[in-house]
């Protein structure tokens, strides 16, 4: 079977930054980063992506480039008889748990697109901003349809297949988010009192450098950037032999990180400017966001450009979210491409209403409840809490126990044409001792044991 591949380093980078950047890049991680002591808060991230999400992220580009399989068949091809396979099928796992409640999130977005475009939000006060929001998530039908509609979308893209579909999309969508996001920069940074929001986003101020802080850092260095759930394996089965696999990871991530704080000089400079507080969360993105840009001039084009590069950040993450269960059904069950496509998206349709009903307490599920969680909550916990930072400590640990050391060198020089030597030295020392402390740290505190 043709698996495809990706056609040059650019569309390996722009695909593999799709999969990393998504709805948390847009308010979540500004918002921490400003919380937290800003600046001092970056070095301490940067720190973290060095430690965690790089050598992760290179483990698992190794293991889709060198196997050519997606996240199960890596395992199996690699160290067959080892159990490894488990490890793949955690991450098909936690592919499906995050699109459930990420597919019902992201009908949000496209909704308050077409919002924006059809001009609702001329006349929006906060009470007519918060009555907008529930209708959204409450529904029950708007965002049962809003989340079809995003699924239609990501598996139509996903059957045109890896170079005319995931490649050309991310070519296009990528550059145009970044264009956008310096669009709503520019006009956000010209207003009187924005110097406050930037303040809020780069001021270093290390006394807010606390134990919870270092344990945000460390979670966000290895969520943001779709580790341990089989993505970067599956796109790296993809890539050409020739890519830097080394200089891919470093350029995603420190992308990765760049498109986080250009949404937070979009956001919060604004937001300062109105003398709004910089809560987080989803108030800010659906009903903050919609309320200050309706006030300012030319307001609604910017709103229609800041819910389309939203919009861009959720579509390019699904396709890779997507892709890890599409490949297990191509290469393990043997389905075709467009079959495998259409049963996982509706497999997630289906499922994932469960998480559309429970999003909100009002909403028709929302008193359904186990352990104090309903569907939705239950999708994030297990996959964000459990499987994720499981799955990306059962990568280092196969890749330092199991895999050939010989083999991983070759994989990552391209065959001894890059010097490597020193960073190799350096990268097997970290994902055999200090990776893996850390991910257990990230897994303690995830689940609640470790609490600063």
């Amino acid at each position: 079977m043709d698996r495809g591949m990706f056609s040059s380093g650019l569309a390996v980078f722009f695909a593999t930054l799709g999969s990393a950047v998504g709805l948390g890049n847009i308010w979540k991680f500004p918002y921490l980063t400003g919380q937290y002591g800003g600046g001092a808060f970056l070095l301490v991230y940067l720190l973290c992506i060095i430690f965690v999400g790089l050598p992760v992220m290179l483990s698992e580009f190794y293991l889709g480039r060198k196997s050519r399989k997606g996240a199960v068949g890596a395992f199996a091809t690699l160290a067959p008889g080892t159990g490894g396979k488990f490890i793949g099928k955690m991450g098909v796992a936690s592919s499906y748990l995050i699109m459930f409640f990420y597919s019902c999130v992201a009908g949000w977005v496209y909704y308050y697109l077409i919002k924006a475009i059809s001009g609702d939000f001329a006349e929006i006060t906060m009470e007519t901003a918060k009555t907008q929001f529930g209708s959204v998530v409450i529904g029950p039908l708007t965002p049962i349809f809003w989340q079809f509609v995003v699924m239609v979308v990501v598996s139509a893209i996903l059957i045109m297949g890896i170079k005319n579909g995931i490649e050309r999309v991310t070519k296009t969508l990528m550059p145009v988010l970044f264009i956008l996001i310096i669009i709503c920069d520019i006009r956000a940074l010209s207003l009187p009192g924005a110097m406050d929001g930037v303040r809020f986003l780069f001021e270093v101020d290390f006394s807010k450098l606390s134990g919870a802080a270092i344990l945000t850092a460390l979670g966000l260095a290895f969520f943001k950037l779709s580790l341990g759930i089989g993505t970067m394996i599956t796109y790296a089965s993809y890539f050409t032999k020739d890519n830097n696999l080394l200089g891919t990871a470093a350029k995603v991530a420190l992308s990765d990180t760049l498109v986080s704080l250009l949404a937070g000089l979009a956001i919060f400079p604004t937001v300062f400017s109105f003398g709004l507080e910089p809560g987080a969360g989803p108030g800010l993105l659906f009903m903050t966001i919609p309320l200050v840009f309706s006030q300012m001039p030319f307001g609604n084009l910017l709103l229609i450009a800041f819910f389309f590069l939203t919009s861009i950040a959720a579509t390019t993450a699904m396709l890779s979210l997507v892709e890890v269960p599409v490949a297990y059904m191509t290469e393990e069950k043997g389905i075709s491409r467009t079959v495998a496509v259409l049963i996982n998206g509706l497999i997630i349709f289906v499922i994932g209403i469960l998480a559309t009903l429970s999003a909100d307490k009002a909403s028709l599920l929302g008193d359904v409840t186990f352990m104090g969680r309903g569907f939705f909550d239950w999708f994030d916990y297990l996959s964000s809490n459990i499987l994720m930072p499981l799955g990306g400590l059962l990568i280092v640990i196969f890749m330092s126990y199991v895999v050939d050391k010989k083999s991983i060198k070759e994989e990552l020089t391209n065959n001894g044409s890059l010097n490597l030597s020193k960073f190799l030295h350096f990268f097997f020392i970290v994902i055999r001792y200090v990776t893996p402390a850390l991910l257990v740290v990230i897994f303690l505190n995830a689940v609640g044991v470790i609490k600063l």
